[in-house]
């Protein structure tokens, strides 16, 4: 499972922030539930209303695991 994180204004995402979000998962979710990968992103696809565009982030990931594949 992949997570797509839009960080507030000032903020760093580092591999500190990566292990804390992950525990924070682990606790409040079923511990296989946490995200094994997260990517920090500057903006989120959004449709017109303001919803968010499930179907892009998953293409985008498919094409990150196609590409990583052919490396």
């Amino acid at each position: 499972m992949k997570a797509y994180v839009l960080l507030a204004d000032g903020q760093a995402g580092d591999a500190a922030l990566v292990k804390a979000l992950q525990d924070h998962v682990k606790q409040d979710l079923a511990p296989y539930k946490y995200p094994r990968s997260i990517v920090f992103v500057d903006a989120l696809p959004k449709t017109e209303s303001g919803k968010l565009q499930r179907l892009t982030l998953r293409q985008q990931a498919e094409r990150e695991a196609g590409q990583g594949e052919m490396a």
